[in-house]
């Protein structure tokens, strides 16, 4: 974690010592001009008072316009505003993947958002990268060389991102009973590559192409037209545009891996698309993940029938 310690201030760097340590597995650090400098960790929320991390806010060091405008200062290497493109989708990807989610004012013309100024809040996600934790999910997922098509479906900070991953790397490196796949991986918002400078932080196989800040929609067509993958992997399906677009990938016979904010088929079916995708099967393999006790995540997976197979 030294990338993330060189860009906080030299008086924040015990904070960083401890966060980081071995008794910690950070998720998030949030960082807001005169309020309390916060650590996710696990699902709970601790704070720092100057010398250790605590669960009251009371107390709790306050982030300066200082702090924040030299954390901005280190992650851009001085020259922010070099980061336009970025900064209009709200975040910057540092060394080591981790993600730097930024607010402030706005600027906007035409209705669209051009850049950002007075940033006064920092959301640095922690990249995880947790090999084998789709162990006990990919026999449900595959059948010989078959792909089933899969949604990964759970509330936001429950770790489908990481479990996406896991499975693709997987796929993608093959293993003694089962070929390697070609994966094209559309990463709209630089957190499954975890890319920096183009180059990918964490491992999404051998034979994965990625296509790094593409809007998913545009993305899957471009790998599927550009590098004839096998398996197309993508992250929080949205709007209508990603929508359609899987649906001529799977028409294109192109298998698919992704996921999207929910939480059961009930609230699914409330959705057009997705209430179509049931009701005609589009994806075999439905996989609803929540938080157990401490780390652990449980999973309930169901096929195309809506029959629950664990």
């Amino acid at each position: 974690m030294e990338e993330l310690i060189r860009i906080f201030p030299l008086h924040l760097h015990e904070f960083c010592r401890q966060a980081f340590g071995r008794k910690y597995r950070p998720e998030e650090i949030r960082i807001r001009v005169r309020q309390p400098l916060q650590l996710l960790n696990s699902g709970e929320e601790l704070f720092w008072n100057g010398e250790c991390l605590q669960e009251a806010s009371k107390g709790a060091y306050r982030a300066s316009e200082t702090d924040v405008q030299e954390i901005l200062d280190a992650i851009s290497r001085y020259s922010l505003y070099a980061f336009e493109e970025e900064l209009r989708s709200g975040f910057l990807t540092i060394q080591g993947g981790h993600r730097v989610g930024l607010a402030g004012k706005a600027v906007c013309e035409g209705g669209q958002i051009c850049t950002l100024r007075q940033i006064s809040f920092l959301n640095i996600r922690i990249a995880g990268e947790r090999k084998g934790c789709a162990d006990s999910v990919l026999p449900y997922l595959r059948e010989g060389e078959r792909i089933y098509n899969t949604l990964i479906v759970s509330p936001p900070g429950v770790g489908k991102t990481t479990l996406l991953r896991d499975c693709i790397r997987q796929i993608s490196d093959g293993d003694d009973a089962h070929l390697g796949k070609r994966v094209g991986l559309v990463d709209e918002r630089s957190e499954l590559a975890a890319s920096y400078m183009g180059c990918p932080q964490k491992d999404v196989g051998l034979r994965t192409d990625v296509l790094d800040c593409c809007p998913k929609s545009q993305g899957m067509l471009l790998l599927l037209r550009s590098m004839s993958p096998q398996v197309i992997g993508v992250d929080e399906l949205g709007g209508a545009a990603d929508y359609e677009a899987v649906e001529y990938v799977l028409h294109c016979g192109c298998r698919i891996l992704g996921t999207l904010h929910g939480e059961s088929l009930m609230e699914m079916e409330q959705k057009p698309y997705l209430a179509k995708w049931l009701r005609e099967g589009y994806f075999e393999r439905i996989l609803f993940l929540e938080r157990g006790q401490g780390q652990r995540r449980r999973f309930h997976i169901y096929n195309e029938r809506r029959e629950q197979l664990c």
